[in-house]
């Protein structure tokens, strides 16, 4: 039986993966159905509108709205971090028109006072906000973002820290997400988060001065302009990530140069924001991918999963012998 897109969508968006389940009553004659009160956890709803749970019994029978008495709860909060590299400058004694980028390791020990200084901003902007808008109180900068109904949903806040890792400072985006956020998702997170640290509360941010040891005066930067990325905790800190497909990329496609995105283990969409210009989709491409942190091999591999299928060795990183961490840069399109 078949079901409307429309209706489709809308029981994936009021039923996120991860909402958890409560069986009433089964209405199908199987021989072993599942027991009244049972819980269990959404995992999918597919083409055909059957709720697939994985029950804590570690049954995995699926449901039907019409035919079996369940409810569903939405699926519990959960913190998504995710990291940008983060800078420390001071201004010149000798030249104050010039300012100084301070060693990483030399920033890390200012950590603590950085983030004070991120939680008076954000304390202040829940006592005043920066538009009087009470929706900051509860959600903080996700108040200010355009983008997917689905993402808006999911993503209940999201607030500006820093952490100190690997012995230097890091920027972190501390998002409370309610379900499982698919990649495209994410990437419409990064891009508001990223519209935040650059040109919004980071902008701000970076010109109030922070009183460190001895009187120093130093500011925190939560974005730059060269090598910029943001990236979740599991990739970010993994060694071995640049050797791996990533769960997204963009491209630009050979017969029209249009935008495109990649998801691992599809093939190519074309991107909302594709324009008519195929150098401006080339430059949109190049900027998302660094974004990610994704190298060109990894970009590479992504394409070549597209062409020659996603167990070949065309798929693997590896294959390309790029530099770790190499990010990816101009010129690659599917061919």
């Amino acid at each position: 039986m078949s079901i409307q897109k429309e209706w489709l969508d809308f029981l994936r968006e009021q039923y996120p993966v991860g909402s958890r389940i409560k069986l009433r009553e089964m209405g199908t004659d199987d021989p072993c159905p599942i027991r009244p009160g049972s819980m269990g956890t959404l995992q999918a709803i597919d083409d055909l509108g059957t709720f697939h749970v994985a029950w804590d019994d570690g049954r995995g029978l699926g449901l039907v709205i019409g035919q079996d008495s369940f409810s569903v709860s939405p699926p519990p909060l959960q913190t998504l971090k995710l990291y940008m590299p983060m800078t420390a400058t001071c201004y010149d004694e000798e030249d104050p028109e010039e300012d100084i980028t301070i060693d990483p390791h030399e920033a890390a020990r200012y950590a603590p006072y950085i983030i004070n200084a991120l939680q008076s901003e954000r304390r202040w902007i829940e006592d005043y906000g920066y538009n009087h808008n009470t929706e900051e109180v509860e959600r903080g900068l996700m108040a200010y973002f355009n983008g997917p109904r689905s993402v808006d949903q999911k993503v209940q806040s999201y607030w500006f820290t820093a952490e100190v890792r690997d012995g230097r400072l890091w920027g972190v985006a501390e998002c409370s997400v309610r379900g499982e956020l698919a990649p495209l998702e994410l990437q419409y997170l990064i891009n508001n988060i990223g519209g935040q640290a650059s040109d919004g509360m980071g902008e701000g941010f970076e010109q109030r001065e922070i009183r460190v040891d001895g009187g120093l005066e130093i500011y925190a930067h939560l974005w730059q302009s060269e090598g910029w990325s943001i990236m979740p905790e599991r990739d970010r800190f993994d060694p071995h990530f640049s050797e791996k497909l990533p769960d997204m990329c963009f491209t630009v496609l050979p017969e029209d140069g249009s935008l495109a995105y990649i998801v691992k283990g599809e093939g190519p969409q074309r991107a909302q924001d594709s324009s008519d210009k195929p150098e401006a989709n080339r430059y949109l491409a190049d900027n998302y991918n660094q974004e990610r942190g994704l190298s060109a091999a990894q970009v590479r591999a992504m394409e070549g999963g597209c062409l020659h299928g996603w167990d070949s060795p065309a798929a693997d990183p590896r294959t390309y012998g790029q530099a770790q961490g190499q990010p990816q840069q101009g010129g690659m399109t599917l061919a």
